[in-house]
C-alpha cells in the first residue's frame, strides 16, 4: 500500500500540461528540422539537375548559399529548442510542486515572467517560419500543378520561370518548359514529389511548433496565476495569525493585570 501511495503521488506531480506540450513541441521542431533540411536539399539537386543552375564561385549571395544558411539555422533552431523544452518541462515541475503545497515555502520569483515573455516572443517567431515555409510549398505547389496540367492537356506549352519567385535575378533568365526534355524528365521523377511533400511536412512541423508555443503560454500563464494567488492566501494566513496572536497577547496581559489589581 505504500508503495502504491508513493506511486500514485509521484504521478500526481506530473506537469501532465507541460508534457504535452513539449511533445508537441519536439515532435514539430522534428518534422520542421528534419523535412526542412531534406527538402532544401532535394531542391538544390532540382536546380542543378533540370534548371541547370551552378554554385557562383566566390562570395557572392546566391539562392544556392541562402540554402546553406538556411540549413545551419535549422541546425541552431533543432539545438536551441530542444533545450527551451527541458528547461519549461523543470519549470513546469517546480511549479507543479509549489502549487500542490500551497501553504509551502514557494515565493514567486522573476523566472515565471521571463518563461512567459520568451514563448510569447518564440510564438510570434513561430508564426513568421510558418509563413515563411509556405512560400516553397506555394512554388512547389504551381510547379506540381504544372506537371499534372501537361499530362491532362496535349500540346499544352507551360512555363515556369524561376525570376518570378526572386530565386534568379532579372537579368538571368532560368526558366523550363513543357516541352523541353528536362521538364519531361523533373515530371517523371520521383525527386519532384518527394520535395514538395517534404515541405509540406514541414509547414505542418511549424504549425506544430505553433500550437505548442500557444499551449506553453496558457500553461505558464495558469500556473503563474494559481503561485500568485497561493503566495497571496500565505501573506494572508500570515498577517490573520499574526494578528490574532497578537489579540491574544493583549488579552492574556489584560487578564494578568485585572488578577493583579483584583489581589
Amino acid at each position: 500500500m505504500g508503495c502504491f501511495e508513493c506511486c500514485i503521488k509521484c504521478l500526481g506531480g506530473i506537469p501532465y500540461a507541460s508534457l504535452i506540450a513539449t511533445i508537441l513541441l519536439y515532435a514539430g521542431v522534428a518534422l520542421f528540422c528534419g523535412c526542412g533540411h531534406e527538402a532544401l536539399s532535394g531542391t538544390v539537386n532540382i536546380l542543378q539537375t533540370y534548371f541547370e543552375m551552378a554554385r557562383t564561385a566566390g562570395d557572392t549571395l546566391d539562392v544556392f548559399t541562402m540554402i546553406d544558411i538556411f540549413k545551419y539555422v535549422i541546425y541552431g533552431v533543432a539545438a536551441a529548442f530542444f533545450v527551451y523544452g527541458i528547461l519549461l518541462m523543470v519549470e513546469g515541475f517546480f511549479t507543479t510542486g509549489a502549487i500542490k503545497d500551497l501553504y509551502g515555502d514557494f515565493k514567486i520569483t522573476t523566472c515565471g515572467r521571463c518563461f512567459i515573455m520568451l514563448t510569447y516572443l518564440f510564438m510570434l517567431a513561430w508564426l513568421g517560419v510558418t509563413a515563411f515555409t509556405s512560400l516553397p510549398v506555394y512554388m512547389y505547389f504551381n510547379l506540381w500543378t504544372i506537371c499534372r496540367n501537361t499530362t491532362l492537356v496535349e500540346g499544352a506549352n507551360l512555363c515556369l520561370d524561376l525570376r518570378q519567385f526572386g530565386i534568379v535575378t532579372i537579368g538571368e533568365e532560368k526558366k523550363i518548359c513543357t516541352v523541353s526534355e528536362n521538364f519531361l524528365r523533373m515530371c517523371e521523377s520521383t525527386e519532384l514529389n518527394m520535395t514538395f511533400h517534404l515541405f509540406i511536412v514541414a509547414l505542418a512541423g511549424a504549425g506544430a511548433a505553433v500550437i505548442a508555443m500557444v499551449h506553453y503560454l496558457m500553461v505558464l500563464s495558469a500556473n503563474w496565476a494559481y503561485v500568485k494567488d497561493a503566495c497571496r492566501m500565505q501573506k494572508y494566513e500570515d498577517i490573520k495569525s499574526k494578528e490574532e496572536q497578537e489579540l491574544h497577547d493583549i488579552h492574556s496581559t489584560r487578564s494578568k493585570e485585572r488578577l493583579n489589581a483584583y489581589t
